[in-house]
């Protein structure tokens, strides 16, 4: 009798930070950089930055370079060439064009107020006249069925996705492309294993996975991180979170980060410059250590 032929190896850990130039990293920004950058060296991975600029309108002049500079500063550089998304037109395209082949996207032409009867969830188009001069989106057709993961953090999460989510844009009337399917290719593309962000992405991930399903392709782990929050709870602004960033020493920030992370301010290691202390700070990480919610004292 043949043996069992052993398991394949696990892939190669490759992470990513993937922010958007829309001005300065901000508190909730750095923080999910940092996470996202210790948790991939803890596990001995690579760690990636993808510029994810393809809202111009959003968009604010110099911002992509003022934050690699604020990554730098904090010693966090990536493993790897930047990855800008508004140079990567055609692979949209082209995940687009197999989902409009399988059947799995099709044109829409429904607009927000066609929708307000929904709550803006497309579950069905709305019939227009025939003579109204609209441009079409693209939406992907998502199953009726519940999808979910498991979080490290937060556990099971699981949305019916045809009732709390519809139909999900995938290149908008305006000809832009969509975050969900930019960012979905760009991760199979980079060989994005672990996707650790922030925990406002959260209900993002089952119409990520719905879309990897979709084209065919892996999909990572996930994890996502607490929020950066004001004294009343309200998540922060990145007119407010940004504020402060630049103006403090690296050790200061990266230092409220770890303990915004629920690391132990026992376990921050000796300042040694930047680099050197978040490389010894990568060593004494505790992922399992991290909240569903930000540390009020952090």
């Amino acid at each position: 009798m043949t043996p069992p032929s052993p398991p394949p190896p696990p892939a190669p850990y490759i992470g990513r930070f993937a922010p958007s130039p829309t001005g300065p990293l901000h508190w909730g920004s750095v923080l999910a950089a940092f996470g996202s950058w210790l948790h991939a060296r803890h596990h001995g991975g690579r760690w990636l930055v993808r510029i994810e600029d393809l809202d111009p309108p959003r968009e604010r002049p110099g911002a992509a370079s003022a934050q690699l500079a604020t990554l730098a500063r904090l010693g966090l550089h990536a493993d790897g060439e930047i990855v800008f998304q508004s140079r990567r037109h055609a692979l949209y395209r082209r995940a687009l064009d197999a989902l409009l082949d399988t059947g799995f996207a099709f044109p829409c032409r429904c607009s927000r107020t066609d929708l307000a009867a929904s709550d803006g969830i497309h579950r069905a188009c709305v019939a227009v006249p025939d003579d109204t001069l609209r441009t079409r989106s693209f939406r992907l057709r998502v199953p009726d069925a519940v999808l979910g993961f498991d979080d490290p953090v937060h556990g099971r999460f699981e949305q019916e996705l045809r009732r709390d989510v519809g139909d999900v844009v995938l290149r908008r009337a305006d000809g832009l492309w969509a975050y969900q399917l930019a960012v979905v290719v760009d991760d199979a593309a980079q060989d994005i294993t672990h996707v650790v962000r922030g925990a406002d992405l959260l209900d993002s991930t089952p119409r990520q996975i719905a879309l990897q399903q979709a084209l065919g392709l892996p999909t990572p782990s996930y994890l996502h991180l607490p929020l950066w929050r004001d004294a009343e709870g309200r998540k922060l602004s990145k007119s407010e979170g940004a504020q402060a960033i630049d103006e403090q020493p690296p050790e200061a920030v990266l230092r409220r980060c770890w303990l915004s992370l629920g690391q132990a301010l026992e376990a921050w290691p000796e300042w040694q410059g930047a680099e050197a202390t978040i490389a010894a700070a990568a060593a004494a990480f505790d992922p399992a250590a991290i909240p569903r919610e930000r540390p009020a004292s952090a």
